[in-house]
């Protein structure tokens, strides 16, 4: 099954850094999965909305340099929230992103806020100047 990015994905996608992008589309190519764009490049005022709301722990986020997507399970005409399909869609991102050599790290492998939906080009790599 192969799966393609739609029109609100490439949208979201506007502002966002070229490697990452890269990453995206090629993992779209190779999931098992399908997603959706939720969000990429983000607003201080989209920010300041998440923080409040618990959604986001930083106000120093990766989304607001467009560094950093978040993309959400597209399952039956839906987003669904069950875990077992993001790591799905990490095994697409990370491969992705080796083949397109590009570092990235996946939010659902952080200690402590797991976020599943987030991926933002590695700190070492590609700092923000």
């Amino acid at each position: 099954m192969s799966f393609k990015l739609g029109s609100r994905s490439l949208k979201n996608l506007k502002g966002v850094n070229y490697e990452l992008v890269k990453v995206v589309h090629r993992a779209i190519e190779l999931t098992t999965v399908d997603f959706t764009v939720l969000e990429g490049l983000r607003t201080r005022k989209r920010q300041v909305e998440l923080v409040t709301k618990g959604a986001s722990k930083t106000m120093n986020s990766r989304h607001l340099t467009g560094h950093a997507v978040d993309l959400g399970a597209w399952v039956d005409g839906t987003i669904s929230w069950d875990w077992k399909y993001y790591h799905k869609i990490s095994d697409a991102m990370l491969k992705a992103a080796s083949e397109e050599c590009v570092n990235i790290t996946w939010g659902g492998r952080w200690p402590t806020f797991k976020d599943g939906v987030h991926y933002e080009l590695d700190w070492k790599h590609y700092p923000l100047i």
